[in-house]
C-alpha cells in the first residue's frame, strides 16, 4: 500500500538573497538545547528540510530537464501553452535567464537555508539520535547543492546562515563538487542503514551513497576547468573506482532488487514497497501536492470537448499535452517484449483502464475516428518560433506520449491535476547500470560482474532481449534512455556521454534560434537571482 505522509508542504518561492539572509540572529542564542529527547519534535523540525524540492521536481524542474534533453519537445497550439517560450526555449537550447521554470534555484536555496537553520538549532550534540538528524540535514544540504551545481555550474557554498549585509559569493563548480563529497563522506557514519517505511523519502546511508555514485560518475564533468572544456572522448575520471565502491556497498546490502514490474513502480499507488527505490520524493494529491507530470503528457480532447486525456477516465481540468516525445527517442522503445514499451503511447490509441493503466481493446475515439499519435512532429507553416503544432486534432496528436507516471484520473479531476505517484530520484536499477558504465570506462571489475552481466540484469527484469557481447557506451546511453525516461536524468547523461550538442528533434531542422554551443551545458542564472546578487555575473554565453 502507498505510504501517505502526514506533513503538509508549502513551496517556498523566494529569491536566493531572501532565502539566505532573512535570519540575522544568532540561532544558538535562542536555542540553548533542542529537545533531543523527543523524536517526534525532531521529525517535525526536519519536515521542511526533507521536502523543499517537492514543488520544483513535480513540475518546473521536470519540464526544463526534459525539454533540454532529447526526450521530448515542448510544443504549443496556436499560442495556447506558448507561455512566453518557457517550454520552447529549453527545447531549442535557447535558455533564457527570464524563463519561469528556472526559478527552481530559489526552492533549492530556501531548502539549504532550512538545512542550515536545523543544523544550528540542533547544535553540537554528542547524542546519537541528534547526530543522525544533523547528518540527515547535511546530506539534504549536499543534495540541494548538487542540483544547483549540476544545473547552473558555479554556485555559492551555503554552509551557514547569512546576515542581511553579508555578501554571498559563488564558488567554482569543482570546489562545490568537492564540498558535496566531503559533506557526504563525513555524514555517512551517522546515517541510518534502515530502509523501510519510516525512512522512505528521507536521507539514509543508501541515499547518501547513491548521491556519491552520481557525483563520481560525473566527476570529470563537474571538475573541468569550465563547462566547455569537458570532452567525453578524452576526459579522465579519477573517481571511477570510488563510484564502483559505493555501487557495491548498495548492491551488497541486499536491501534493494529489481523484482517489481516496470510499470507498477511508477503508478499512483507506489510507495515504500517498491524494492528498486533508494530515494524517492513522496507525493499525495491531498497532503503532498505538486506532481503535475500527467497534465503535460496527455491528449487534450474527446468528442464532446471535455478534457480527458488518453487515460480512460474523465480528467475534468484542462490538459496541456505539450510533452511530445522526439522521434529519435521514441525509436528506443522497439525492443521485442520490452515491458517499458507499454509506458510509451504511440500509433493507434486504445482506452486505458482508469485504475490499472492497462490498455483495453476499446479504440480511443476523437471526431468519429480512432486517435493515432504520430511519431513525427510537424509544425504549422510559420510555426517555428513558437513550435506551433496547431490547435486542432492534427496538432494535438503530434509526438508519442509517456504514460509512465500514470495518474489516477479520479484524483486528477478532484484535486486540480495533482497526482499521488511518488517520483524516484535514485533507483537500484541506476546503480546497476552505473556500475556497468564505470567498469566500461576503466574501473576495476568486482564481484565477478562485467558490463555485459550488469546490463543484462536490466534487460532481464523488463523481459527485453539479452545481449551476447560487451555493451558499448552508446548501448548504455540508449538503455539509460529506456529505463530512466521522465526521471530527470537524461540531460545529465547526455552531457557526460558527449551527446548534448548533437542534433535531434527540432535541432536538426536548422532553426535560427536553436543553440548547440557548449556553454548550454549549464543554464543561465535566473534573472531574479542576479537582481538580488549584484556582485555576480551571468554565466558565459548568456
Amino acid at each position: 500500500m502507498k505510504k501517505y505522509m502526514k506533513m503538509t508542504f508549502a513551496a517556498a518561492m523566494v529569491s536566493l538573497a531572501a532565502s539566505c539572509t532573512d535570519l540575522d540572529v544568532d540561532v544558538k542564542s535562542q536555542y540553548v538545547e533542542y529537545p533531543t529527547e523527543s523524536e517526534v519534535a525532531l521529525e517535525a523540525k526536519m519536515a521542511d528540510v526533507y521536502y523543499a524540492f517537492r514543488s520544483a521536481l513535480g513540475n518546473k524542474y521536470n519540464r526544463y530537464q526534459t525539454f533540454s534533453s532529447d526526450e521530448a519537445s515542448g510544443i504549443s497550439f496556436d499560442g495556447d501553452y506558448y507561455d512566453g517560450a518557457e517550454n520552447v526555449n529549453p527545447t531549442l537550447h535557447n535558455f533564457k535567464a527570464e524563463d519561469g521554470p528556472l526559478d527552481y534555484w530559489s526552492d533549492l536555496a530556501s531548502g539549504i537555508t532550512k538545512c542550515n537553520k536545523a543544523i544550528d538549532e540542533l547544535g553540537e550534540s554528542t547524542d546519537e539520535l541528534t547526530l543522525s538528524y544533523i547528518a540527515s540535514a547535511r546530506v539534504m544540504r549536499a543534495f540541494y547543492h548538487f542540483i544547483l551545481m549540476d544545473s547552473y555550474g558555479d554556485v555559492p557554498i551555503l554552509n551557514k546562515l547569512y546576515d542581511d549585509d553579508e555578501a554571498i559569493e559563488r564558488s567554482p563548480r569543482k570546489t562545490v563538487a568537492e564540498f558535496i563529497e566531503s559533506e557526504l563522506l563525513e555524514s555517512l557514519p551517522y546515517l541510518s542503514e534502515a530502509n523501510n517505511a519510516a525512512t522512505y523519502g528521507k536521507p539514509n546511508k543508501w541515499m547518501a551513497e547513491a548521491l556519491l555514485v552520481k557525483l563520481y560518475i560525473n566527476w570529470a564533468v563537474y571538475t573541468s576547468d569550465d563547462v566547455t572544456s569537458y570532452d567525453a572522448a578524452s576526459a579522465v575520471n579519477s573517481k571511477l573506482n570510488d563510484c564502483v565502491t559505493y555501487c557495491d556497498d548498495i548492491i551488497r546490502s541486499g536491501l534493494f532488487n529489481l523484482s517489481d514490474a516496470y510499470r507498477s513502480k511508477f503508478m499512483y499507488d507506489n510507495g515504500s514497497q517498491i524494492a528498486d527505490f533508494i530515494y524517492t520524493m513522496p507525493y499525495d494529491c491531498v497532503n503532498e501536492q505538486g506532481l503535475l507530470y500527467g497534465r503535460y503528457r496527455t491528449f487534450r480532447r474527446i468528442d464532446d470537448g471535455e478534457p480527458i486525456g488518453y487515460y480512460g477516465g474523465s480528467m475534468k481540468n484542462s490538459c496541456a499535452g505539450i510533452v511530445a516525445m522526439n522521434p529519435e527517442f521514441a525509436g528506443l522503445f522497439s525492443l521485442e517484449g520490452d515491458d517499458r514499451n507499454k509506458a510509451v503511447l504511440g500509433g493507434k490509441v486504445y482506452v486505458h483502464d482508469p485504475l490499472t493503466g492497462e490498455e483495453t481493446s476499446t479504440p480511443y475515439m476523437y471526431n468519429g475516428e480512432q486517435l493515432e499519435l504520430t511519431k513525427t512532429i510537424t509544425l504549422k507553416d510559420g510555426g517555428e518560433e513558437q513550435l506551433n503544432a496547431g490547435a486542432d486534432a492534427d496538432g494535438w496528436r503530434q509526438g508519442y506520449r509517456s504514460i509512465k507516471f500514470y495518474p489516477n484520473p479520479n484524483e486528477y479531476a478532484q484535486y486540480s491535476r495533482n497526482q499521488s505517484n511518488d517520483v524516484p530520484v535514485f533507483r537500484f536499477a541506476d546503480i546497476i547500470l552505473t556500475k556497468a558504465e564505470a567498469i566500461l570506462r576503466g574501473a576495476q571489475a568486482t564481484d565477478g560482474d562485467t558490463p555485459q552481466s550488469l546490463f543484462n540484469q536490466i534487460r532481464g527484469y523488463v523481459h527485453a532481449p539479452l545481449i551476447d557481447h560487451a555493451p558499448s557506451l552508446q548501448d548504455i546511453l540508449d538503455e539509460r534512455g529506456r529505463e530512466f525516461f521522465d526521471e530527470n536524468w537524461r540531460r545529465n547523461d547526455m552531457i557526460r556521454f558527449g551527446t548534448f550538442e548533437s542534433e535531434y528533434g527540432f535541432h536538426k531542422k536548422g532553426f535560427p534560434n536553436a543553440s548547440f554551443d557548449k556553454t548550454r551545458r549549464i543554464f543561465p542564472v535566473p534573472q531574479s537571482v542576479l537582481n538580488e546578487n549584484v556582485n555576480w555575473e551571468q554565466n558565459p554565453g548568456y
